[in-house]
C-alpha cells in the first residue's frame, strides 16, 4: 500500500547547460508541487501507513525550505554565489543542478534520511519513502524512486540551507542533528514522533 502527501512551494533557479536558452541563461521561477509517496510493511495502531499529520514536521520543513528561495548549483562561479548570498536571505546550495529531476532526487534522499532518523511511537512498520514527484509546471514532472538514488552520489553536508531558512524551522538545529546522526549512526535517533495514548488495544 502507498500513501501520498502533497506539498507546494514557489522557487527560483537557473538550469545551466539545458537545451532551452531561457532556462539556462536567466533566473526564473516556478510554482512547484511536490508529492511524497510513503509505503510500509504493515499498518500502525491507527490502521494507517503513516499519519499524514506527522509529515507536517521535519519533512514539511525541508520541502518548505525551497519556498521563496533561490536554488543554486554549487558549480556556479564564486562571484555569482556571493551575489546570491548577499542579496537573498533564502537560498539553497545544491551539489546538483536544480532541475525538477534533481529536486526529486535531493528531496527523496533527505526524506529517506529523516525517516531513518525518526523514532516511531504508534506501532508503525518499516515506513519508507518510495518516491518523490516534483511538478515544475502543470504539464511536466519528474519522479525519483529509491533505485534512482544511485545517481545521487552526494552527502547531506553538500546541501546547504541559508541561515534565514534554518531560523524558520521548528528546530533550527534539525539538519545538523540529521547530519550528525548519519555520520555516527548513533543508537538514539534525533527525531521522535509523539507517544499516542491508545483507546483500543
Amino acid at each position: 500500500m502507498i500513501i501520498r502527501k502533497q506539498f507546494k512551494f514557489e522557487g527560483a533557479h537557473i538550469v545551466r547547460d539545458c537545451s532551452s536558452d531561457r532556462c539556462k541563461k536567466s533566473i526564473h521561477g516556478h510554482s512547484y508541487v511536490v508529492e511524497v509517496f510513503l509505503t510500509s510493511n504493515k499498518l500502525d495502531y491507527g490502521h494507517m501507513i503513516y499519519d499524514f499529520g506527522l509529515t507536517k514536521g521535519t519533512i514539511k520543513d525541508v520541502i518548505d525550505s525551497f519556498d521563496h528561495a533561490y536554488a543554486m548549483w554549487d558549480k556556479e562561479s564564486d562571484a555569482f554565489k556571493s551575489f546570491i548570498k548577499s542579496n537573498s536571505d533564502r537560498y539553497v546550495q545544491m551539489p546538483v543542478s536544480p532541475s525538477a529531476e534533481c529536486f526529486a532526487l535531493t528531496l527523496l534522499f533527505i526524506i529517506d534520511k529523516i525517516l531513518g532518523a525518526t523514532h516511531f511511537n504508534n506501532g508503525e512498520g518499516d515506513v519508507g519513502v518510495q518516491s518523490v514527484r516534483v511538478h515544475e509546471t502543470e504539464t511536466g514532472y519528474a519522479e525519483a524512486f529509491q533505485d534512482d538514488l544511485r545517481w545521487f552520489n552526494h552527502t547531506l553536508e553538500e546541501v546547504i540551507f541559508s541561515q534565514a531558512i534554518k531560523d524558520e524551522w521548528k528546530d533550527p538545529m534539525m539538519y545538523d542533528k540529521l547530519i550528525d546522526y548519519n555520520k555516527d549512526k548513533k543508537s538514539i535517533k534525533p527525531f521522535e514522533n509523539p507517544i499516542i495514548e491508545r483507546k483500543f488495544k
